[in-house]
């Protein structure tokens, strides 16, 4: 194998993510035995502090803190990556990135390269927490690459964010009734896809059953990993 590097995967944010995104790589590895699969630690960092009420109050450097401690837990693991299972997590994650040598497999990045790629010239939704969306993570990438963001009214995302804080980090199903109506919305404002921009909508997305048109960040994630840790995606999920 012309390359065998040992990602390093900051999660815990939330911890169901985590689980999911840890599936998906499995799932997703081209393997015949335990030895073709991604050689990965789990760093599972649930204490993390809030990263969207972090970017509201302009209190970051409790999170930056941890972020700095948990690259340098990875890279003192052997690991030659690192990749976060949290997309609001990358507003300080760049930065912290800037301060190692350590490439940052960065989710939204790769995430808007696809999304711009499947919307074919349409509208693209943003479904974030209020985090994410107010420092434009989404937005500059997708307009950076051709892409046209689309950002839902405050109802809209106060719906999210509900799903989010109130469902999915409490251990709770999401609310199909609650999804029917966003994604009314989303047909009435003639979105031509939308991005589950925060990991507990990876969740929702993968318990409701939801079609290609939400585009999940964690499975491109996942691809990412496994190609740069050298092994092979599974056709299917190429």
């Amino acid at each position: 194998m012309e390359h065998d590097r040992k990602i390093g995967i900051i999660g815990g944010m939330g911890p169901a993510a985590t689980w999911l995104f840890y599936r998906y790589v499995t799932e997703m590895t081209e393997a015949s035995c335990d030895q073709d699969h991604v050689n990965m630690v789990i760093l599972s960092d649930a204490a993390m502090p809030d990263r969207t009420a972090a970017i509201l109050s302009g209190k970051e450097e409790p999170v930056m803190k941890k972020m700095r401690e948990d690259v340098k837990t990875l890279v003192g693991c052997g690991c030659e990556a690192v990749a976060v299972t949290c997309n609001t997590a990358h507003f300080f994650m760049e930065k912290v990135a800037k301060e190692t040598q350590v490439p940052l497999i960065h989710m939204p990045e790769e995430t808007a390269k696809e999304a711009v790629r499947q919307a074919a010239g349409g509208k693209i939704a943003i479904l974030a927490t209020r985090g994410t969306i107010q420092t434009g993570l989404y937005q500059k990438r997708l307009e950076s690459h051709g892409g046209h963001p689309f950002v839902p009214s405050e109802e809209i995302e106060a719906l999210v964010m509900s799903q989010i804080y109130d469902r999915i980090k409490k251990g709770l199903p999401a609310e199909k009734e609650v999804w029917e109506k966003i994604a009314a919305y989303l047909r009435q404002e003639n979105c031509a896809c939308a991005i589950m921009g925060c990991t507990e909508l990876s969740v929702v997305k993968e318990e409701l059953h939801f079609s290609s048109y939400y585009i999940d960040p964690m499975r491109i994630l996942a691809a990412r990993v496994i190609t740069y840790s050298g092994r092979e995606v599974k056709p299917e999920y190429r």
